[in-house]
């Protein structure tokens, strides 16, 4: 059976609930209500398998600390015997704007710890998608922006990208990198067509 290793970075703990920094646990709990399961907690991460057309999917929340993620992601790919271009990590990202999105099938780090360490441990050849957090903060906050709590307002923004997220992870597992990326891409804010 074809198996898929979906990872959504972010930290664990009730202080880091609905941060920016914990978008990609946002994605997966979304994933997960829709797909009625549930996260246990097993090693290096909370876990939850379900399966999609007959492909068994893994989600996986790390429990490390994000800068260590890496970890947590060659256990789970090793363990399950999960090839790597059926990987896909979710991240926050504040090059983008909030609401925004960009799905690729490798690349660079851009700067985000828990993106860096996966890559230092597994190279970067795996997919990722980045949704944007924006970076509406006074220079050297960072920290203290990613780590901040959306407002409801954001939310609300942030919501129609969690949803298209959802439906990303379902074309990845079907379709492959490549048709979603064509298919979504092009998808601006709130998934209106940008071209």
């Amino acid at each position: 059976m074809d198996k898929y290793l979906i990872v959504g970075l972010g930290n664990v703990g009730d202080e880091y609930e609905l941060t920016r920094h914990n978008t990609g646990f946002m994605v997966l709990d979304a994933f997960a209500k829709a797909s009625n399961i549930h996260f246990e907690d097993r090693r290096y991460g909370f876990v939850a398998e379900t399966s999609v057309k007959g492909r068994k999917v893994f989600l996986l929340k790390p429990s490390t600390f994000m800068n260590l993620s890496g970890n947590a992601v060659r256990y789970w790919l090793n363990k399950e015997n999960i090839e790597q271009n059926r990987l896909l990590v979710i991240s926050d990202d504040v090059a983008l704007p909030l609401g925004e999105f960009r799905l690729k099938g490798n690349g660079s780090n851009g700067g985000h710890n828990g993106l860096g360490h996966i890559q230092q441990l597994i190279g970067q050849n795996y997919a990722r998608l980045r949704m944007g957090i924006g970076n509406d903060f006074p220079r050297g906050m960072q920290v203290d922006w990613v780590l901040g709590r959306y407002s409801e307002d954001e939310l609300k923004e942030l919501q129609p990208a969690i949803d298209l997220g959802v439906e990303i992870i379902r074309s990845f597992v079907l379709a492959g990198i490549d048709i979603t990326m064509n298919q979504f891409n092009k998808l601006g804010k709130h998934g209106r067509s940008q071209g």
